[in-house]
């Protein structure tokens, strides 16, 4: 059913995009502003797969980058430039956009570019919870063979601007726009990979953008404190594994992503953007896709892993993969592999406490 979004929608989809982007997705304040920004040109239409035909494609926007980046630059007229790129190179009419992921940020990438042109956003995430990759955002087109991957970006400012397209396998243009998003100063926006509705219905977390909206207006109606903790792991099916005091914490910008870990007294996280393991005394309490997420133990709000500083009060929750609204793209082993050698944990494996 088509629904005519408000401001109201907005803030409640970014602070619920920030808890399902598990530490990753981009920072609140940045997704409050895209959502003043896409008001600006109307209000975004919300659809449904359903009220597409089958054949119709639709296009992927996202952001790529390092959220910590401190010299990241992108533009109002960079965003809709993607599109219209794509558009462009792209033989077939783009009948809807969608985002790449939930989080904080990217829960509502591609509204303000919708209300600019008048094309209409799909409440079906490549993923329901936000993810280092752009392969784990692409619908498993990883496993299409022969998949020719389109690819437009924009971002930057003065000598570190950059734009264009892309062609090519799924894996080098993805690593591409990796690389160029580190050339723009820590940020791009990017179109990509149109595919048809019938797709997106198989592999697509479907009605992960109205869960997010449902989840923040959760967290905002909830008490101060621990009440909106609670509040939220009773609508996730997950728990609260731990509170305490941040008594060490790192972090490493490399290659475009953020990397390191946050130690909470006994409990050790690992993150790679997004928190990748979350264990206690030698026990495994939480591992990518599961979700882990950190929040201000004493307002209860979200707080990603680029902002965690040493001595604040945290609460840990964990919410189990098989609750979680996820793309096909979270069971692909291949996928998940890469993780281990940037946080030196196992990712694939049995001995978890879920």
């Amino acid at each position: 059913m088509t629904k005519n979004l408000s401001i109201e929608d907005g803030k409640h989809a970014v602070y619920g995009g920030c808890i399902l982007g598990g530490g990753g997705g981009g920072m609140i304040s940045e997704g409050l502003e895209k959502v003043e920004q896409a008001f600006q040109y109307g209000a975004p239409q919300l659809i449904t797969a359903e009220e597409l035909e089958e054949n119709d494609s639709v296009v992927c926007v996202s952001l790529v980058g390092a959220p910590s980046a401190k010299e990241m630059y992108l533009s109002e007229n960079q965003l809709i430039d993607t599109v219209q790129r794509m558009q462009g190179e792209y033989k077939q009419p783009i009948k809807a956009l969608m985002t790449n992921e939930n989080g904080a940020a990217t829960t509502t990438n591609g509204w303000l570019q919708a209300a600019a042109l008048n094309l209409p956003f799909l409440d079906a995430p490549c993923n329901g919870r936000a993810h280092p990759t752009g392969s784990m955002g692409a619908l498993n087109l990883s496993e299409v063979e022969d998949y020719h991957s389109i690819q437009a970006f924009a971002g930057g400012k003065d000598e570190k601007a950059v734009s264009g397209i892309v062609t090519g396998s799924l894996r080098n243009v993805s690593d591409t726009m990796r690389e160029l998003s580190v050339k723009a100063g820590g940020m791009i926006g990017v179109c990509r990979n149109p595919i048809n509705v019938k797709y997106v219905k198989k592999h697509a977390a479907i009605g992960g953008i109205t869960q997010a909206i449902e989840l923040g207006e959760i967290l905002l109606s909830s008490l101060e404190g621990s009440e909106r903790i609670k509040a939220v792991v009773k609508y996730l099916n997950g728990e609260i594994v731990h509170t305490g005091e941040v008594t060490e914490f790192s972090l490493e910008e490399t290659g475009g992503f953020d990397v390191g870990e946050v130690i909470i007294d006994d409990l050790e996280l690992t993150f790679w953007n997004e928190y990748m393991t979350a264990e206690m005394n030698e026990q495994r309490l939480g591992t990518f896709p599961d979700l882990i997420m950190t929040f201000d133990a004493r307002t209860g709000m979200p707080i990603v892993s680029a902002e965690i500083e040493k001595g604040q009060k945290i609460a840990v929750i964990s919410v189990p993969k098989s609750e979680l609204t996820l793309s096909s793209t979270m069971s692909n082993k291949k996928l998940l592999q890469v993780i281990e050698p940037i946080i030196n944990k196992k990712i694939i494996r049995k001995d978890v406490k879920r």
